[in-house]
């Protein structure tokens, strides 16, 4: 084993029944160094990082730290050895503050040296570059300030190899800046960085090094330098793909869905969505920007007929004329009334399929909500079924496997692809390809451009700020469950959004 190496793995293979997730992958990362790790949906990042922070044990292979040889059974084995691991989804209690939360579960006194304890904290923030009042409560925080309590309480603790996985999903580009410009001050301390991101930009602006996985196998390591969007996507995938998002103007723009000051309630009833205006226009892509929690969700909910509204109005305007009031209406109430609106919800398994179910059954639940028996003949939903799988490059044995065993991406083609398939009039999609690859990804891009040239009215609220300004028309931008601007998206500037999502751009648009 090599001492150069902060981490090396060697033939590192794990098992899942008969599915190989990791398959004898060779891989290392040097010491002061950051490395991406790239690869599709199922290519087995996640698993490989679990069994470096402990959650998996390998059933194959030697993992070594520093040079030496390491068993690693347990998160607190992978502490103990100065590796930590920060997932997308934080593991904080809100009630407590910054400092509560860093040093919880760490060994100690009852009683505690609160000024000790904040020195120490102020010393390593000053130290790499960090804003954080140690007093502050979880839960008066925004994303980006639980984010850093949680690199904090990992450099507290010791660690020097830090572990990220989607880091800047949920951040504003200034957030995602900053950040980068901590894990640069960590990679100059001497610390190791391992980052799992689809972001291919900020993967060639950010690492060293970037790895590719592909079905469980390690294919390579490249210096960033070298490296392009294209060259590393041919990795990822195995095949060259062309990565131009397509963005065609809107042809006979008609008005398709008016919302004019539109409030509804969040949880604790408090208002998540507040005084919303806008319209939305036949074949057009309206983007949807905010940080997490900003009323993105709760603004389609209530289009689609899933929470009501407090006040305001939801006016649709069929393409064959008319108008028709929905700010009443239920979910089941527009299905019956022949309304052309389709909902790809956030949760996928949860509000869009029924994850026990098969492909076939998952596709009848939309013939089913219509009124039609559910008994009825199994031929059409099944070779529609059949029909996404072969258009789509749904990786699937067969329309009779669960939903639930599919990937994330494969669940997400499901869904997107039973909602396109009714021909609806406006498409809502929340987070489309959250936690999708590269590929994936674009065969979601496709689809939506293709129901903006059918005439659909699409609203889609995404993350990724590059991914809006190149895919859709115009831009909502929302903080605090209101509307604080609408950017044309063909000439938007990144910052000026980044603005609008922290309200510095002004109150409405």
């Amino acid at each position: 084993m090599n001492e150069n190496f902060a981490i090396e793995l060697k033939n590192i293979t794990k098992r899942f029944g008969k599915i190989i997730a990791s398959d004898k992958v060779c891989l290392s990362v040097k010491r002061g160094e950051i490395l991406s790790i790239l690869g599709e949906n199922g290519s087995g990042k996640t698993t490989l990082m679990n069994m470096i922070s402990g959650i998996y044990y390998p059933d194959e292979g030697q993992i070594a730290v520093n040079g030496k040889e390491v068993t690693i059974c347990s998160p607190r084995d992978s502490f103990d050895l100065g590796i930590g691991m920060i997932h997308q989804h934080f593991k904080l209690v809100e009630v407590l503050s910054a400092a509560e939360n860093i040093i919880l579960g760490l060994p100690g006194k009852e009683l505690l040296n609160r000024k000790a304890i904040a020195d120490k904290i102020n010393s390593l923030t000053a130290k790499y570059g960090f804003e954080l009042d140690p007093d502050q409560k979880i839960y008066t925080m925004s994303v980006s300030q639980k984010q850093t309590v949680e690199i904090v309480k990992m450099l507290y603790r010791g660690v020097d190899i830090l572990i990220l996985d989607e880091p800047t999903a949920v951040l504003t580009p200034q957030e995602a800046q900053r950040l980068f410009a901590v894990l640069r001050n960590m990679r100059e301390a001497g610390h190791s960085i391992i980052i799992i991101t689809h972001k291919l930009h900020e993967v060639l602006e950010l690492s060293d090094r970037v790895s590719v996985l592909r079905k469980g196998q390690y294919i390579g390591t490249v210096k960033t330098a070298q490296a392009t969007e294209e060259s590393l996507t041919e990795m990822m995938v195995g095949k060259k793909v062309v990565l131009n998002i397509e963005r065609p103007q809107p042809e006979s723009p008609e008005k398709r869905l008016e919302i004019k000051g539109l409030t509804c309630l969040g949880r604790e009833e408090t208002k998540a969505l507040e005084d919303a205006s806008f319209t939305t226009f036949s074949g057009e892509i309206l983007g949807i920007a905010g940080v997490a929690g900003s009323g993105q969700k709760e603004l389609l909910e209530s289009i689609a007929g899933l929470i009501p509204a407090v006040s305001g109005s939801i006016t649709y305007y069929p393409p064959e004329g008319g108008e028709k009031e929905l700010t009443s209406m239920t979910a089941a109430e527009i299905a019956a009334a022949g309304i052309r609106l389709s909902f790809v919800p956030e949760d996928r398994l949860g509000m869009g399929l029924v994850g026990s179910m098969d492909l076939t059954d998952n596709i009848m639940l939309r013939s089913y909500q219509k009124g039609r028996s559910f008994f009825t003949d199994r031929k059409e939903p099944k070779a529609l079924a059949e029909k996404l799988i072969n258009d789509l490059e749904i990786a699937a044995p067969g329309t009779s496997i669960p939903v639930r065993k599919l990937s994330g991406g494969n669940v997400q083609k499901v869904l997107v692809g039973r909602e396109i398939s009714s021909s609806p009039a406006v498409l809502l999609v929340a987070y489309p390809v959250r936690g999708l690859d590269i590929h994936s990804s674009y065969t979601i891009y496709r689809l939506l451009n293709e129901q903006k040239k059918q005439g659909t009215a699409v609203l889609c609220v995404g993350e990724d700020l590059d991914v809006l300004m190149e895919l859709c028309d115009r831009i909502l931008v929302m903080c605090g469950g209101r509307i604080t601007g609408i950017v044309d998206g063909r000439t938007a500037v990144k910052e000026e959004i980044g603005r609008l999502m922290t309200k510095a751009g002004g109150e409405k648009p």
